[in-house]
């Protein structure tokens, strides 16, 4: 296959990006991990984050937060819904919101040991606001992308709207790591470290900058969020259109997970019907259809590299491959699966009256 050639033979040589021009905004393609350039600092960058955040985290420590977001993102459906039905309406609710709501709590907890969205959090509201504006730019097609011409006139103001939710998000961002470098100043020790503590140690060695931090920290919360609350949504609206799926889908859970307890990780393992629900989801809506655009470091070497004549089988790779692979994806696999499952079990569904089964939700 034309895609096991690539990655196998010539990862290297492709695993370069190039940046679109709003983002390069407050310096930030030169700290992030998605689009900076290839080399030896962000081998680094690399390194530290797949470390920290998946390899030195404690698993029940993940688990017993996965689980929290997974709980109060019921509980907040389920306050919604009541509350429609008050007010005398059909109960819809708007789960892509919820979804994204989990998602943000997750890695909120996972970075900054904290609950961005929550009553007592203001920080984390505007926080939360400013990220949404920066990634409705960042997903806006920029003529100046096609046409380098034109990124002095930006005449869409992708870029003049990019500067400021970007400098907005960022100055938030900062405050948070500036708050946590007060608290690591005072005599008392932390049992549980978060991603923020391990990049500071860095920053203490000299190895990054705050700036580096800050972006870091942006990008967890960039690529996380509306990633997985998309295939979420996209999984339960495909079931929910498909009656025969969903029985399907009903069958198996009965035989594996009983009514009366919750759905765990391991149960994954014998629920091979919804991986497959899983897999069909990320094939059919991908978060993102073409992932991230990659540069090729052989400049002379650009034609004739492949011979893919007659390869039209491609593996099932939504979270991108080799040295350019997604630093969460095994965090992600498991956060959807154990999301949806919950979903799915916990709560009674339905499609509304004004959708069409065989419509896109």
């Amino acid at each position: 296959m034309a895609a096991s050639k690539l990655f196998k033979n010539h990862d290297h040589d492709f695993c370069d990006r190039k940046y679109p021009v709003d983002l390069t905004t407050h310096d930030y393609c030169l700290g992030s991990l998605a689009f900076g350039r290839y080399g030896e600092s962000w081998r680094m960058l690399h390194r530290i984050c797949s470390k920290e955040l998946l390899v030195n985290r404690p698993t029940n420590e993940t688990t017993r937060l996965r689980r929290k977001c997974t709980d109060d993102m019921i509980r907040y459906i389920e306050e919604d819904a009541a509350a429609a039905h008050g007010r005398g309406e059909e109960g819809k609710v708007n789960l892509a919101h919820f979804f994204f709501l989990m998602s943000f709590n997750l890695v909120g907890n996972l970075v900054l040991s904290r609950d961005l969205l929550s009553s007592q959090s203001k920080e984390g509201k505007e926080f939360f606001d400013a990220m949404k504006e920066v990634m409705v730019c960042a997903g806006k097609s920029n003529l100046s992308d096609f046409l380098p011409v034109l990124k002095w006139l930006d005449p869409q103001g992708i870029k003049r709207n990019m500067v400021r939710e970007m400098g907005r998000a960022m100055k938030i961002v900062s405050s948070f790591v500036e708050e946590r470098i007060d608290e690591l100043k005072l005599p008392k020790d932390k049992t549980n470290k978060d991603l923020l503590d391990a990049l500071l140690e860095h920053t203490g060695e000299g190895t990054i900058s705050n700036q580096n931090v800050i972006i870091i920290i942006m990008e967890m919360f960039f690529a996380s969020s509306e990633t997985t609350s998309s295939t979420i949504k996209w999984a339960m609206a495909e079931l929910l259109r498909n009656p025969e799926s969903m029985t399907k889908a009903k069958e198996e859970l009965d035989l594996v997970i009983r009514v009366d307890r919750r759905v765990e990780d391991s149960d994954m393992d014998n629920l091979p019907y919804l991986q497959a629900e899983i897999k069909e989801t990320l094939r059919l809506h991908p978060a993102l259809p073409l992932l991230i655009p990659r540069n090729s470091m052989l400049r002379d070497q650009l034609f004739g590299v492949f011979d893919t004549q007659g390869d039209t089988d491609f593996e099932l790779i939504p979270f991108g491959s080799g040295r350019r692979i997604c630093v969460g994806i095994s965090l992600a696999h498991k956060v959807v699966h154990l999301a949806w499952l919950a979903c799915y079990i916990t709560l009674t569904w339905s499609l509304g009256t004004t959708c069409a089964p065989k419509l896109s939700i």
